[in-house]
């Protein structure tokens, strides 16, 4: 592991230089990035820790149909934003201005000169990415301290250093190629602990006929119920664990688990890979390799954790303690040297992920608020270095929200992915694929599904039954319908925006001319 974290700073610092030489560099590699390299680093950095952590633990409480629905929205919404955003958005950000991040290009998109929209849009950014960098380093922390028994706080602030080292220093390139290394680490670690855990628990037959002894814990509609005590720990009883009569799950539950493949439209960690792929052409390969990447990966982190409820069926008394359950199960099963290689891959979830989020938010600080509207004639070496302090900032925050061991990884991304999904998703779908869009309607529905998020998980979820809903879903659709109504009650977009709109997905003469044109229009 020791040398694991040597390898990711050295790859920082071998592009230091590379990524130092402009802001273009710094944010989104120059537009330079293959379809492998797009790929892996998308979706490594969108599943992060959780996907080793959060989801195996997640399946392990509560059996398969939590998790399996996530799962299969998370699948869907993978593919859809490959299929319908990827190409649009690649073109579109340079038609409209070439942009290099999400908040610059809904600003060059609607015309927005101020630079209102991308001030709120990095706004979204900080507050939510805070709380997704404090969920990495949760990650960082439970992996040492289950591991090694070092720590929770020493461990988790010295992981914290080492991302925030080679993601300071390497800028968009060192993210980029961790993250396309880190994610090949993950899927091996998935498949390696997935294949062995099946054969020291006595094979298929064996788990299958352990798991269905448990109420519904093998059920599509229905949910395990483990029985906790007054401390909030599962029962035990005669060494097998207690679990009560299994949850109904109706249609608003699937829905709302489902609901989480709406959040990848509007992912900033993920739609900017679409903007830095080297060519919009290549982004079909792209596709194909990630949808396979995750389709495997979710199926493996799923099963990791109903092998690991056979295996050691009381070894976890709650759903944030099962987060473990992948370490423990690779230190039983694997030798020494391999287990180091394998929970590394916990550790590169966590890394990969955390470093996007801070390379984004410092993005969006630097470039759309202290450039775009503070200091219009900032050189890029200024850019950059307000970029890395803040970077810093979101550091720190994480940090703190991370101070608390007993947080679960699944329920903090839950609330960021819900968060970023509902402020940029209906936005980011009418700006591709609706003309009538306009600027207005823009800061009404990132506004809007801002809000709503707030106000739904803390007021309205709680009533339960139907408002039990994920806020995202909610959230998402009244984000469309305010971006509807405010565009459809305030003026047209001007001509010049239209004609863009009109020929976005022309061939690159065409769009060269246009964005001449469309920067004149623009400035008058």
């Amino acid at each position: 592991m020791v040398l694991y974290f040597v390898a990711m700073l050295s790859v920082g610092f071998f592009y230091s230089r590379r990524s130092n030489s402009s802001a273009s560099q710094y944010f989104a590699g120059g537009r330079g990035v293959g379809p492998w390299l797009t790929a892996l680093s998308a979706e490594a950095s969108d599943m992060s820790g959780w996907l080793l952590m959060g989801l195996p633990g997640l399946a392990y409480f509560t059996g398969i149909a939590d998790a399996g629905w996530t799962a299969a929205g998370l699948a869907i919404g993978t593919y859809l934003n490959w299929k319908i955003v990827a190409k649009r958005l690649r073109r579109y950000s340079v038609a409209a201005g070439n942009a290099i991040t999400i908040p610059d290009y809904f600003s060059k998109r609607f015309g927005d000169t101020r630079n209102i929209l991308s001030t709120i849009a990095a706004v979204i950014i900080i507050v939510f990415f805070a709380v997704y960098v404090g969920s990495c380093f949760v990650t960082v922390g439970k992996l040492f301290d289950t591991l090694f028994g070092l720590d929770y706080h020493l461990m988790m602030i010295v992981g914290a250093i080492v991302v925030f080292l080679y993601t300071v220093i390497g800028g968009y390139l060192s993210v980029v190629v961790t993250d396309f290394i880190q994610g090949m680490l993950m899927f091996f670690a998935l498949a390696v602990v997935c294949v062995g855990t099946v054969a020291s628990a006595g094979g298929i037959d064996h788990v299958a006929a352990f798991l269905s002894d448990i109420p519904g814990y093998l059920s599509a509609n229905h949910t395990a119920t483990p029985v906790l005590d007054a401390a909030g720990s599962q029962l035990t009883q005669g060494g097998n664990p207690v679990f009560g009569a299994p949850a109904d799950f109706d249609v608003i539950t699937i829905v709302s688990l489902m609901a989480w493949g709406l959040g990848y439209f509007g992912m900033p960690q993920v739609l900017v890979r679409f903007l830095s792929v080297r060519d919009a052409e290549e982004i079909r390969h792209s596709r194909i390799i990630a949808t396979v990447w995750v389709v495997i990966s979710l199926s493996c982190a799923i099963a990791i954790g109903m092998l690991g409820r056979a295996m050691l069926p009381t070894r976890f008394g709650t759903q944030a303690a099962a987060e473990s359950v992948f370490i423990v199960l690779s230190q039983m099963l694997l030798p020494s040297f391999v287990c180091g290689v394998v929970v590394s891959g916990i550790f590169a979830a966590s890394m990969s992920s955390s470093s996007s989020y801070m390379i984004i938010a410092g993005s969006a600080v630097a470039e759309n608020i202290f450039h775009g509207i503070f200091k219009r004639n900032a050189s890029d070496r200024q850019v950059m270095w307000v970029a890395r302090i803040t970077i810093l900032v979101v550091f720190v925050f994480g940090c703190v929200i991370a101070s608390d061991q007993n947080s679960s990884i699944f329920q903090v991304v839950s609330y960021a992915w819900a968060g970023l999904g509902a402020s940029f998703g209906p936005l980011m779908l009418f700006s591709l694929y609706w003309r009538r869009t306009n600027a207005k309607g823009a800061v009404a529905g990132m506004v809007a599904g801002t809000v709503t998020v707030f106000v739904w998980h803390i007021l309205v979820k709680p009533l339960g039954g139907i408002f039990g809903i994920y806020e995202l879903l909610p959230a998402f659709i009244i984000s469309a319908l305010a971006i509807v109504v405010v565009s459809l009650a305030t003026e047209a977009p001007s001509k010049a925006i239209t004609d863009v709109f009109d020929h976005y997905m022309d061939d690159d003469t065409n769009v060269g001319e246009l964005l001449e044109e469309h920067a004149v229009a623009v400035k008058e």
